[in-house]
């Protein structure tokens, strides 16, 4: 088959869906592979998606990131810069199988694109650099996968570069990740000599050529002088997977010379059950080692039928609820992204869990308990969609047609609701005042940031309300950066803002009691209510829980929501500095009521008065944003930069020698990074490099305190 026929085949099957597995359902879903690619920034991600759309024939030449032309970063800001801001979809077919991929940024201003991505994913690719190795992003979004108990295969990209370490990076991700990271590939050459791998499943060597980008992979013996290392190579995985399969260990002690398809079946029992991460090589950039990474997400990755049921929640009455991953079962489908398109108005991104879901159908929101018309259903190849008249369990797709659904809303039938696993959301470390050019701008702003909020969670919008300011807030400054230039580009709006400043928060260190009569007389009548509150800190990160010590079902339930409003407004504007109130524990002691004067606004104020007196009573202070912070430095420049590191605030955790240079770890304030990267190149002549990303929230010190106070 040629290559232009393998082109029209795959862009055929990707408009139709057709999995390639077969009409029976079984082997539809088990064709099925949903995939994530996950990395620190600048660890090839992009270059690694590109290079699998052309493998599977899906655009007719590789893009590059360098050359501003690739499909997955379709947006104007991602190919100026040259990194992915937002994740992108698309589907790809492999050996008969269909494979949905979201490439996703590694940029830590972007992560909540990572968890809503990893929220809805089956399996996932690491991408890491044969250089940087495990880098502190790469360590947040595995974390993530963690959390959503995503199996993984791991691809060291980049062998082609100087100071490539295949052996140090796996032993770096056995120290840093914690899982079993096991290598079922050998780099044949380094650095600029890498050309290829050894299988060590086969134990076969896999070699690229320049000549045709990589396409046809040649399949040779395995060099003489790697022999040797290769079968130690070898009989450290057969150990490794007959330690977590039964199975393997089985044939292990009948034969250490386990077949190599008696070892692939038991790496991937081992993957599904995220016991085992096995890990291949390449570099994408040269076009080596991308088809053998394709061949082990079919091979080792679930498919939406081995990742097994979904339980989510009764919303009326909050027990669990199962779903098989079935066409018969009835719907759950779980709305992961919303984007703004200017051809189809409001689009959403949505995996199928159950059922499926049929274009004119009407769904129900258990969050609005309201019905939802899908218009139309579309099949996404980064910016560009196919309609399609169904989407079925297990499929990744966009909806578009809806009116009130948002980010993390669960679909289902009403007469068989389930609310599935909601996605969490970062809380925003910076934010900057903005406001219209002109009076005329003032509602198309307001209707602008409403729209970019709704689209990213990560992105906060409020109205200061001392100086009336509409204020942002997100994770960073190239985060607020793009924000600003998605107005002026996507929306044409034009606006002022103001300098980034640190978002900080504030919290109670001790436990503080206060009680608020409200007792006045306006517009003719009394308004009288009674509230006491107490404030306890709780651990951090843990957010604001309230409580009730008394009776709710004695009162109206108005009233209840009022007091409930009343605790929101205080906690919202803090009493220090106009910060919110964060990691607390607020309880409901009292209410004081007369059934005939009082009000829900004698409510709601008596609860903000309440809770403001008791937090100023339980030693209030702020907490401000501590970024994980990696330095890599030339050994010349090392006093330097621990000292600008001290200079800071800053507290160096670790440091380590990487090939030449040497690696500092560190915890600083964010409000002490600003213009960093201008300093850093200043102090080492440009030959030195940092990533941040947030690490925790802190009390500040005195200083910054009595500053805060007197702003």
């Amino acid at each position: 088959m040629t290559a232009a026929t393998v082109q029209r085949e795959a862009m055929k099957r990707a408009a139709t869906g057709e999995t390639g597995g077969g009409a029976d359902e079984a082997e539809r879903l088990a064709s099925i592979r949903n995939i994530g690619i996950i990395a620190h920034i600048d660890a090839g991600k992009t270059t690694t998606t590109e290079r699998i759309l052309y493998y599977t024939g899906l655009v007719h030449r590789p893009g590059n990131v360098d050359d501003g032309n690739t499909v997955m970063d379709y947006m104007v800001q991602e190919r100026e810069r040259g990194i992915t801001i937002t994740s992108a979809a698309t589907t790809c077919f492999w050996r008969d199988h269909s494979i949905n991929i979201i490439d996703t940024p590694g940029h830590v201003d972007f992560t909540i694109e990572v968890e809503r991505s990893l929220r809805v994913l089956d399996g996932a690719v690491g991408v890491f650099c044969a250089v940087g190795g495990v880098q502190p992003q790469s360590e947040t979004v595995w974390r993530q996968a963690d959390r959503y108990r995503v199996p993984r295969v791991a691809f060291i990209n980049k062998m082609d570069r100087v100071g490539a370490r295949f052996d140090a990076v796996i032993a770096e991700m056995r120290r840093k990740l914690g899982g079993v990271a096991v290598a079922i590939q050998l780099p044949i050459g380094r650095e600029d000599a890498f050309r290829g791998a050894i299988d060590l499943l086969e134990m076969r060597a896999v070699v690229f050529d320049d000549a045709d980008l990589g396409a046809v992979p040649r399949v040779e013996p395995i060099p003489v002088e790697l022999r040797a290392e290769a079968e130690k190579a070898r009989a450290e995985l057969v150990e490794r997977v007959a330690e977590h399969d039964e199975t393997v260990l089985a044939a292990y002690l009948e034969s250490p010379d386990v077949p190599a398809d008696a070892l692939r079946a038991g790496i991937r029992r081992c993957v599904v059950a995220a016991r085992l991460v096995p890990v291949l090589c390449g570099s994408s950039l040269r076009n080596r080692g991308v088809q053998p990474l394709l061949d082990a997400v079919v091979d080792y990755l679930p498919s939406p039928a081995e990742k097994g049921m979904t339980v989510g929640t009764h919303p009326g009455m909050g027990k669990p609820v199962e779903r098989q991953p079935d066409v018969s079962a009835p719907v759950s489908a779980l709305v992961f992204k919303l984007q703004n398109d200017s051809f189809v108005g409001r689009l959403g991104y949505v995996r199928v869990y159950s059922g499926k879901l049929e274009k004119g159908q009407n769904l129900y929101n258990p969050r609005t308990h309201k019905r939802e018309r899908i218009v139309k259903l579309l099949r996404l190849h980064a910016d560009r969609r196919t309609e399609t008249d169904v989407l079925k369990a297990g499929e990744i797709g966009g909806l578009v047609g809806f009116k009130q659904i948002t980010t993390g809303d669960t679909l289902c039938l009403e007469h068989q609701p389930i609310e599935l696993e909601r996605i969490r959301f970062p809380e925003p470390v910076m934010f900057m005042a903005i406001e219209p050019k002109s009076r005329a701008d003032k509602d198309r702003l307001v209707e602008t940031l409403q729209i970019m909020a709704a689209e990213d969670p990560s992105c906060h919008v409020r109205t200061d309300p001392e100086t009336g300011q509409l204020v942002i807030s997100g994770m960073g400054e190239l985060h607020l950066d793009i924000i600003r230039d998605r107005m002026l580009r996507e929306y044409r709006v034009e606006a002022v803002t103001g300098r980034p400043m640190v978002a900080y928060y504030e919290t109670v260190t001790a436990s503080g009691e206060a009680t608020h009569v409200f007792d006045r007389e306006f517009g003719g009548k009394r308004h009288f209510a009674g509230v006491g509150v107490r404030v306890e800190p709780a651990a951090r990160r843990s957010g604001n829980r309230v409580d009730w010590k008394v009776r709710v079902a004695e009162f109206p339930a108005a009233w209840v929501t009022a007091v409930e409003m009343g605790l929101e407004d205080g906690i919202v504007t803090g009493v220090l500095g106009r910060y919110a109130v964060t990691d607390t524990l607020v309880t409901v002691t009292e209410i004081r009521l007369d059934l005939e004067s009082s009000s829900d606004v004698a409510f709601r104020t008596a609860a903000v008065m309440a809770f403001r007196d008791a937090v100023k009573a339980a030693a209030p202070d702020f907490l401000e944003p501590i970024m994980a912070v990696e330095m890599v430095t030339p050994p010349e420049y090392l006093g330097d930069v621990l000292g600008d590191i001290n200079a800071r605030r800053g507290k160096v955790k670790d440091m380590a020698v990487r090939g030449e240079e040497q690696v500092i770890h560190a915890s600083v304030p964010l409000a002490e990074m600003f213009g960093y990267s201008t300093a850093i190149r200043s102090l080492t002549r440009g030959r030195a490099v940092y990533t941040q990303e947030p690490e925790r929230f802190d009390r500040v010190s005195k200083a910054v305190r009595e500053s805060l106070l007197s702003r």
